[in-house]
């Protein structure tokens, strides 16, 4: 991976190939509704961290969000969603990836039906700049509230089998998307903690850029966070299909001062 243009990129550009996945409409699914056995294994582990009936019941989150590449480029936002479509506000205290040509605060907002960007409190139109936004915005969410969208409709699940690592057990299961145009799609290979019922670490594709051939592995470390279980901490780099880590050093992530109900309102989410 090169650590200049690609790693400050591809940890967002993973979660820019589930910009298309809209709003969840997970259910709970009952063993009879089940794929098979990676499927049911998936359905475990999001009722082990909470599902999305949680998150809505929530209402909204706000938290800090800080991802910082190997060289110290570093971007800190405070971001804010409401559940209930997926509406997404990120104000940016520091943006040395996100518009690093700009000073100052930066804010961006999804409020249901547009995107929009501030800078310094003034309304900008530039489309290049609203693409990134409209970039930004939905895959922030999507990433927040990955695990419990492996339960959305359209996705397909292969158990890949059982394996040891360090000497922990793990089920893997390969996850994939329904393309309706045979466009490829990205791939998660999840290693779900036989023990814990976690998600350890998962590997994953990223279709956007062609990066299909050689995955890159995320690691996760988990809160407890008002009744859900929440991977504040998570590095990547880049790997094999088995796993194997590469000598790049890791990309880091954090989310941080994480709060639920806090009474946002859709107003919050107009510019």
């Amino acid at each position: 991976m090169k650590i200049k243009l690609a790693a400050i990129i591809i940890l967002s550009v993973f979660f820019l190939s589930c910009r298309d996945k809209k709003e969840s409409v997970t259910i709970q699914e009952t063993a009879s509704n089940f794929q098979n056995k990676g499927h049911e294994v998936v359905a475990a582990m999001v009722a082990k961290v909470g599902d999305y009936k949680k998150l809505i019941e929530k209402n909204d989150v706000v938290y800090t969000y800080a991802y910082e590449t190997p060289d110290g480029q570093k971007d800190v936002s405070t971001e804010k969603y409401i559940f209930k479509g997926e509406l997404s506000y990120g104000a940016y205290s520091q943006h040395e990836r996100t518009f690093p040509d700009l000073d100052g605060l930066i804010e961006q907002g999804y409020d249901g039906n547009n995107y929009w960007l501030k800078h310094k409190g003034q309304i900008l139109t530039d489309t290049v700049r609203l693409k990134r936004v409209a970039f930004n915005r939905p895959t922030n969410f999507y990433w927040f509230a990955m695990f419990q969208k492996l339960l959305d409709p359209g996705l397909n699940y292969e158990f890949i089998g059982e394996k040891m690592l360090n000497e922990t057990a793990y089920d893997v299961v390969k996850i994939s998307f329904q393309s309706n145009d045979d466009t490829p799609t990205d791939t998660y290979q999840l290693y779900i903690n036989k023990q814990t019922l976690l998600v350890d670490q998962f590997l994953f594709t990223v279709a956007d850029f062609g990066v299909l051939e050689t995955p890159y592995l995320m690691q996760l470390q988990y809160e407890a966070i008002d009744g859900m279980l929440i991977p504040t901490k998570r590095q990547y780099k880049k790997s094999t299909w088995n796993a194997d880590v590469s000598d790049d050093p890791w990309i880091h992530v954090t989310w941080s001062d994480i709060k639920f109900n806090n009474g946002l309102s859709k107003d919050d989410f107009k510019s």
